[in-house]
């Protein structure tokens, strides 16, 4: 017998001792919306692949996720394509000295038109491959537009799209 997970509840989990996320949903083809507003992240290092090929998911909200010490975001959304929207201008990017990893974050989220990463600091990453492949040229045009700071970014690294 096969289960389809469609629906977690987890509010009164206490997440402020873990420091590793990383493929925590992966491949949650069925889940549609989570709220994560409540996850203590403060230790975390690894986010990758968290929501990776949750290919059902239309909302979520991780706008409180405090992301000071995450060091690889590599396939945090990856294949998340029926996610239309994204607020991640919370997530503190500064440490990226220290961040080598984020290539494929939002590769093959074909349906995402609003990415919001306007505090984005991408400078000092080392590994942006394909970051947005895949991703539809409304949103990778609506990128470049809104957040010239990474414009330079875009030109530096053709993989990058």
């Amino acid at each position: 017998m096969m289960f389809i997970l469609k629906k977690i509840i987890i509010s009164d989990i206490f997440t402020g001792n873990i420091n590793n996320m990383r493929s925590m949903l992966f491949g949650c083809s069925s889940l549609e919306k989570k709220n994560f507003s409540n996850f203590d992240t403060k230790n975390v290092t690894d986010m990758a692949y968290m929501f990776s090929k949750c290919s059902s998911l239309k909302e979520l909200n991780i706008t409180n996720f405090d992301t000071n010490n995450v060091t690889n975001m590599s396939n945090m959304f990856n294949e998340c394509s029926s996610l239309k929207e994204l607020n991640i201008s919370n997530f503190n990017t500064n440490k990226f000295k220290d961040m080598s990893k984020m290539s494929k974050m939002f590769s093959k989220c074909s349906s995402l038109n609003d990415l919001n990463i306007s505090n984005f600091n991408i400078s000092k990453v080392d590994n942006l491959n394909n970051i947005f492949d895949k991703c539809t040229n409304k949103l990778k045009k609506k990128i470049q537009e809104k957040y010239p700071n990474l414009k330079g970014e875009f030109s530096k690294n053709y993989y990058l799209l």
